[in-house]
């Protein structure tokens, strides 16, 4: 069969990303610029300042990702651009661009969801195999996923309020660190004690998750100790924060697997960087005997790659949008 090549466009957020993918799984070349420098300033992404920053970027980036993968737009057989859910400033950006290409030059538009793209960025690391399931953690979402075949996403659980990466961010802020929080809260984790007492979050027999309460309760206990005059040891509520939410995160997840008798694993989505989860997911997998797949750390937070790589099988299955695809700030996957 002859190779299919997609053009990716990524800017959901505060990451503009444009890549080249052959047949779903190798790269051929991507382009991330990243706006955390920027946004750190404030605390958080700033939506107005993310869409400027887009617009100022993508052209420049379209043309420096064609110089780097050695190719032309004539040798591109479809266009795969991340529609939503996401900043709708931002999202607008990368849509226009991707419609603009795709209408000029005649190519098919893809329409792929944020998350189906974190899920498919594990095909380029190795090719899926089916059935899964597939634990999704970023910042804007928490959820459990059963595919079992391309394509096909059924909801298990998901979060009620918080997502995971959401909470990192908030403790975070509460503790003084710096944005974004969750790299901050998984280093000093690493040096400090689990010795604060701190709840499990949402601990029943559902696949659902909670984590404004234990987000609430670090925000308590911070401002309890600190009027008692007692010192807080960040490293320690950091320890204490993270191990509450590895544990409900494995043991949810691996509940999962075997309730739908199923061996193979993926994590995806921002927060699958963290070291502190990686190893407890390696440690819990090859006891159980499941086949574990994480994205290289490039691929974890938002790129292009992993939108093109979903796209192309979005396209095998004929799923093509016209040119009156539109942004959504919120989409169901399922």
């Amino acid at each position: 069969m002859k190779d299919k090549y997609i053009l990716g466009f990524e800017s959901t957020c505060d990451e503009t990303s444009v890549s080249i993918v052959r047949n779903g799984k190798d790269e051929i070349a991507t382009i991330v610029l990243t706006q955390m420098d920027t946004h750190a300033n404030y605390g958080g992404v700033v939506p107005e300042i993310a869409s400027r920053m887009h617009v100022e970027n993508i052209s420049i980036l379209i043309e420096k990702l064609f110089k780097d993968a050695n190719m032309t737009i004539d040798e591109i057989d479809a266009v795969a651009v991340a529609y939503g859910p996401g900043l709708i400033g931002s999202l607008l950006v990368g849509l226009q661009a991707a419609k603009t290409v795709a209408f000029l030059y005649n190519k098919p538009l893809i329409p792929v969801h944020h998350i189906a793209g974190h899920i498919y960025a594990n095909n380029l690391l190795k090719p899926m195999e089916f059935p899964l399931i597939a634990l999704v953690i970023s910042g804007g979402h928490t959820d459990i996923i059963y595919m079992k075949e391309d394509y096909s996403f059924k909801k298990i659980g998901g979060t009620l309020d918080d997502a995971v990466g959401e909470a990192y961010d908030k403790v975070a802020r509460v503790l003084g660190l710096s944005y974004p929080g969750g790299p901050v809260i998984d280093e000093l984790a690493h040096i400090g004690i689990d010795t604060y007492n701190l709840p499990v979050p949402k601990n029943d027999d559902s696949y659902d998750f909670s984590f404004s309460g234990i987000k609430s309760a670090v925000i308590n206990l911070y401002h309890n100790e600190k009027q008692k005059g007692n010192e807080i040891i960040k490293e320690n509520l950091a320890a204490s924060f993270q191990n509450r939410v590895i544990e409900i995160l494995t043991k949810k997840t691996i509940r999962a697997l075997k309730e739908y008798n199923v061996s193979n694993l993926i994590i995806a989505g921002g927060v699958s960087a963290n070291k502190g989860l990686r190893n407890e997911f390696i440690k819990l997998c090859q006891k159980e005997g499941i086949k574990l797949s994480i994205p290289d750390f490039k691929y974890c937070t938002d790129n292009a790659a992993m939108i093109a790589a979903a796209g192309y099988f979005a396209y095998k299955l004929g799923i093509i949008a016209d040119l009156s695809l539109n942004a959504k700030a919120t989409d169901n996957l399922y």
